[in-house]
């Protein structure tokens, strides 16, 4: 049972969709085979959903094959197709309450950052793309020889698209809404932790007028629903967020197959580098931030704090006491500031990391611990004397612990905050512009937050350098992985060739 800040007992959403969604139609898996959905707050069976396997991604790649083939989406005009995707979102704003609530249920997401942020952003990202889906351009070329050119862009086919847990209803539109706008058609296989949102918007989207093929929804698991997908003989291009492992083993699966396009946004051990300057507590506000948010459970999360010397002691002590009022508990409740980890596995994970921590020596300042009897609830962790070669300090642990290093000179701090593997994002804090110009550009990231943090907007490019992938989300650049380019040459009246 779930209780808002006065006591009184929350509403949980009705699951009303919990088969795959294929052609425009839910449907059981061919094999029959369904598996147990949970809700991290306590472990407990929320319900059972349809389990698709390669059986289930054959029937709807080939519905979105010939939905692309055959059918009207890629045909329409891009002002076609961007009236129904601002239906989608009028419809996604319709029902926020019922989709934020599922994502918490589901995943552990905070219910007041879902109805403020997660879903509305959902709507305007597709507005977003509604909006750039009839300024899809080509170039008027100007050849050397006596010919006259010029370029389509066209939709790429077929697209598969695995999505990851943490964010699941974000992650679910940055990649359809651009695809839908460039005339693609697709195949969703969202993380088995957290399917129930991906086939609520199926629903939604069949309501708006997306024709039947266009989106498909197969819920399943990585290594069968996952693998078929991107192994696919007739899907022509594949974009996936989540781990570098899994990143490698979709890049193989594409390669061997038919060399389809990939796109890849992985893993991250983002570093967040406090100047001497800086103000204090604003730095401490910001670096916990960058941490705790979604219970660490992000991409971009500032899980490596570098702090100049001359303020680390400071900084250090209101860390703690910062965190000494972080709440967490129930993401229904909207005095909490930290949910459950979203599964066991994942709760396990991060408490092994956390003891990891000890053994190499650096020092648990404060938490570490498991929170309450039930649930997969942990307390915001900090250690001090992290080494930079401690697995703290370069694997990704996707949870609430931070690690806080003290270094000396610039040149120091872009030294250790590029000694990863890594390069997803990186926060700086100083008042000096031209410190903040010289350390942004030596940084081998995605993205450089200055002066703040998790500044992700629409139209601003987001993806990473190194082992955290190649491709970009949001923006108008997103749309290139989705759009082939062709060239189109006809010869000059008196040329050679008439």
């Amino acid at each position: 049972m779930a209780m808002d800040c006065n006591g009184s007992e929350i509403k949980m959403p009705e699951i009303k969709f919990t088969k795959l969604f294929i052609n425009g139609h839910f449907l059981d898996s061919v094999s029959g085979k369904t598996f147990e959905t949970r809700d991290p707050r306590t472990g407990n069976v929320i319900t059972r959903v349809a389990e698709g396997d390669k059986a289930d991604i054959d029937l709807a790649v080939n519905a979105a094959r010939q939905a692309f083939d055959k059918g009207p989406w890629p045909r329409m005009s891009g002002y076609q197709r961007g009236r129904i995707l601002m239906k989608l979102a009028d419809l996604i704003d319709q029902n926020i309450e019922e989709l934020a609530s599922i994502d918490s249920l589901d995943g552990g997401k905070l219910l007041s950052h879902g109805k403020i942020l997660d879903i509305p952003g959902c709507a305007n990202l597709l507005r977003y793309y509604a909006g750039a889906a009839d300024k899809i351009h080509g170039d008027t070329l100007k050849m050397s020889g006596e010919f006259q050119a010029y370029t389509l862009k066209e939709p790429v086919g077929v697209v598969g698209h695995i999505i990851p847990w943490n964010y699941p209803s974000n992650m679910f539109f940055c990649k359809v809404a651009p695809a839908l706008a460039a005339g693609c058609t697709m195949v969703v296989k969202p993380a088995e932790q957290t399917p129930l949102s991906a086939l609520y918007y199926c629903h939604l989207a069949k309501l708006a007028g997306i024709p039947d093929g266009v989106i498909n929804v197969v819920t399943g698991f990585g290594p069968t629903a996952g693998a078929a997908l991107a192994s696919h003989m007739d899907v022509d291009a594949v974009s996936f967020t989540g781990s570098t492992e899994v990143g490698r083993l979709i890049m193989e699966a594409a390669a061997k197959s038919n060399l389809k396009t990939v796109s890849l946004e992985l893993g991250g051990k983002s570093p967040v580098l406090i100047f001497d300057d800086a103000d204090v507590d604003m730095a401490v506000a910001l670096a916990h931030t960058s941490i705790f948010t979604n219970k660490g459970e992000i991409c971009v999360a500032g899980s490596r704090i570098y702090v100049q010397e001359g303020i680390y002691d400071e900084f250090v002590k209101k860390a703690v006491e910062k965190c000494k009022n972080w709440v967490v508990g129930d993401p229904f409740n909207p005095q909490v500031h930290q949910g459950p980890q979203v599964d066991k596995m994942q709760f396990e994970r991060v408490l092994k990391y956390i003891d990891i921590g000890k053994e190499e020596g650096a020092t648990l300042l404060t938490g570490g611990k498991p929170c309450g009897e039930k649930g997969y609830y942990i307390e915001p962790t900090i250690f001090t004397d992290v080494k930079d070669d401690m697995k703290i300090a370069q694997d990704e642990i996707f949870g609430p612990v931070m690690s806080l290093i003290k270094f000396k000179t610039i040149e120091e701090a872009i030294e250790k905050a590029n000694s990863t593997k890594y390069g997803l994002a990186a926060g700086i804090v100083t008042k000096d512009l031209n410190t903040a110009n010289r350390v942004s550009r030596s940084i081998r990231s995605g993205v450089i937050w200055i002066n703040c943090y998790f500044a992700f907007d629409r139209d601003c490019p987001y993806g990473g350098y190194k082992m955290s992938g190649f491709g970009r989300d949001l923006g108008l650049n997103a749309l290139d992985k989705y759009l082939q380019v062709k060239s189109v040459v006809t010869p000059i009246f008196g040329s050679p060739w008439l």
